[in-house]
């Protein structure tokens, strides 16, 4: 990339830069930093924020991956990473409640959290409509319909492992500039040139990790990155409150009306969360509408009464994420095509942060030449 004249600042030169501190870029930085790398880290807002994707009360992580056996690997290695980091901050970030992934039973849900499970051995079971509601009262599937339940899957703590991972990776001694836009970077023979409004940074190599503005840190590039605006809705039960605690409710998962996704969590103390996966409207990080529409609740109200009627509450609050989507929905972690010292590893489709402590040792591996322990062949460059 074409860069302005500025100089870079001082002669300090570290050996990564890393752009973006969400969910993949402070994973990145803790683990390089934790390895003894010297890493400056820069972030556009002061993380966790709410004008990215790593927010909103709740995440899941599960095991019997529907989307492809490959994950599997990478969400064990995931499950004992976060365990580390919560025994390292001493902050509870992943409280286990058990699974069921809903939907007919060739429905791309179902069929895929059992080609994961049978692949890879894991426990599980298979459960009629008539079983599901008998285990799990407030949840209503249809006639037809049958649930893969799952032992391990649980609920990860968003913001509370933001602020975890940023403060290990700077009790480590990573460098990290928020509220810092970088508008470009420069690379040279010899490494890269980061440049913000306040200076110009040199490092070896790059990571770019920045989410919903990944493709505006590659303009040279025609990547094939969509930003999708997505809602997420808390409501207070309708009744049967106690039957939504961690206890009593795992996380469920459905699939409905063809390709239409939706999703649940336990009441975690804020409400009932309840979202569509997928299917929202195109939009760009910086233009995106912030406020929740009237219509958008009711939409996501349809799909509980049908699904989840005891939730069909008060609508308690509503916020709005992105998705930073490719294609073929698989994540995207591989080497600029021109620049062999930048790493592109960021979109991951709705599905990914449960991945940011394996990912971050991925990047770390790749970073200093090492051995990646993971099949890496559907993350690689590829056309739109």
């Amino acid at each position: 990339m074409s860069g302005a004249a500025q100089q870079p600042a001082g002669s300090v030169v570290h050996e990564v830069a890393i752009v973006g501190l969400g969910a993949m870029g402070s994973a990145s930085a803790l683990e390089l930093a934790r390895r003894g790398a010297s890493v400056i880290g820069f972030d556009r807002f002061t993380p966790p924020h709410t004008w990215g994707s790593s927010h909103g009360d709740s995440r899941i992580i599960r095991e019997a991956y529907f989307e492809d056996p490959v994950y599997v690997p990478m969400v064990q290695r995931a499950f004992e990473r976060w365990r580390d980091l919560e025994r390292a901050s001493g902050a509870q970030l992943l409280q286990r409640t058990g699974g069921v992934m809903i939907g007919a039973p060739d429905s791309e849900l179902v069929e895929g959290a059992l080609r994961s499970a049978r692949t890879h051995g894991l426990q599980h079971e298979l459960l009629s409509a008539h079983e599901l509601r008998d285990r799990y009262p407030v949840l209503n599937p249809e006639p037809g319909m049958v649930a893969v339940w799952e032992p391990r899957a649980g609920v990860l703590a968003p913001e509370a492992r933001m602020r975890a991972q940023l403060a290990q990776a700077q009790r480590h001694g990573a460098t990290l500039r928020f509220d810092d836009p970088v508008s470009h970077w420069q690379a040279e023979r010899d490494g890269v040139v980061v440049f913000t409004a306040h200076a110009a940074h040199r490092a070896r190599q790059l990571v770019i990790s920045a989410g919903a503005w990944v493709a505006s840190l590659l303009p040279d590039l025609r990547v094939p990155f969509r930003v999708e605006r997505q809602t997420l809705h808390w409501f207070e039960p309708a009744r049967d409150a106690s039957a939504f605690s961690p206890q009593r409710c795992p996380i469920h998962l459905w699939q409905f009306d063809g390709a239409r996704f939706f999703y649940g969590f336990p009441d975690l103390g804020a409400g009932i969360k309840l979202a569509f996966h997928h299917h929202g409207a195109a939009t760009s990080a910086d233009t995106v509408p912030r406020d929740v529409g009237a219509e958008e609740v009711d939409a996501v109200r349809r799909a509980l009464r049908r699904f989840v009627p005891a939730a069909d509450g008060r609508l308690r609050a509503s916020t709005v994420c992105l998705y930073t989507n490719t294609p073929d929905e698989h994540f995207w972690i591989d080497r600029h095509p021109a620049h062999a010292n930048v790493l592109v590893a960021s979109p991951c489709s709705g599905h990914g942060f449960k991945f940011a402590p394996v990912v971050g040792e991925i990047v770390a591996d790749l970073i200093e030449g090492r051995p990646v322990h993971f099949d890496l062949a559907a993350f690689r460059w590829r056309a739109g």
